[in-house]
């Protein structure tokens, strides 16, 4: 492989070398693997940092990084996070999610994590089904929604979208649950109040030694977020989400990811779901009834 990376029509100078140091920065900040076909993402990427800092070359801004200039860390991380998402993805997991909230009722109240929330659809999504659930647009249910990119999460906290991002949704669902944008706003909508006060967004870091979540939950949603992960990283991820879970809890996972290796943590219940293994279970259960 030659050193350079298709430098003949480069702005700037791109070297392996400073791809691998990207791929450990990014795998030791947020465990994203970088295979080598993402060189050409990368490039394109990061040379929009470099633009924006003044920057003339990739070498002195991975030393920016590596010296640990914090504002600039979380821009690195923006840029290389994968933020692809629509409202209802997957959409097979909302029926079961219903028959969860139902089930559970008024028993106690229910809280859900979205754990990568991207620009907001996957957690109105949710907060939609459970409207739906309780025909209620207050029902006993609070989501927690996070991500690594905080640009993202600042578009989700405004909840506004392009028209084209709900023409898949049936009329009658935007109707109830959007408002169309008027003059300045045509061709936008906005979700409606209620769904905002059912999601908390938070910046969150699933590589972060201690994740500030206190409350017991009985789902998580982590849909196309360890397919970036290698098999080590994903397994001390589930670790450590297996405790937070209910003994009833649900696991929901994206169409192309399989948590086999975990077994000892998570057991497959059904397409792309995941509930608490026998062993999970049992550890859970006693501490409930404390």
């Amino acid at each position: 492989m030659s050193d350079e990376i298709n430098m003949s029509s480069r702005e700037f100078q791109f070297t392996t070398q400073d791809f691998q140091r990207v791929r450990k920065l990014i795998y030791a900040h947020a465990g994203i693997a970088l295979n080598d076909s993402k060189q050409e993402l990368v490039y394109s990427r990061l040379s929009r940092r470099l633009r924006a800092t003044g920057i003339s070359s990739f070498s002195t801004y991975l030393q920016l990084l590596e010296q640990r200039d914090e504002k600039e860390w979380e821009a690195f991380a923006n840029s290389l996070t994968t933020n692809l998402t629509s409202f209802f993805r997957e959409q097979h997991h909302f029926p079961l999610l219903t028959e969860q909230l139902t089930k559970i009722g008024q028993a106690h109240p229910i809280v859900l994590w979205c754990s990568a929330s991207s620009t907001g659809e996957e957690p109105y999504s949710m907060a939609m089904t459970a409207i739906d659930a309780f025909n209620s647009f207050t029902p006993p249910v609070k989501i927690i929604a996070t991500d690594i990119d905080t640009n993202v999460l600042d578009t989700a906290r405004k909840g506004v979208y392009a028209l084209d991002r709900v023409e898949k949704l049936d009329k009658e669902k935007i109707k109830r649950f959007f408002y169309k944008g008027e003059g300045a706003q045509e061709g936008f909508v906005k979700v409606r109040s209620e769904l905002q006060a059912m999601i908390s967004f938070q910046k969150l870091n699933l590589l972060d030694t201690t994740w500030p979540i206190r409350d017991k939950l009985d789902a998580i949603f982590c849909r196309n977020v360890m397919i970036y992960f290698d098999k080590e990283t994903q397994l001390a991820i589930l670790k450590k989400m297996a405790p937070l879970l209910r003994s009833d809890g649900l696991l929901y996972a994206g169409h192309s990811e399989n948590f086999y290796h975990a077994e000892a943590y998570f057991k497959l219940r059904g397409k792309t779901v995941y509930e608490l293994s026998p062993a999970m279970k049992i550890v859970q259960s006693k501490l409930e009834r404390k």
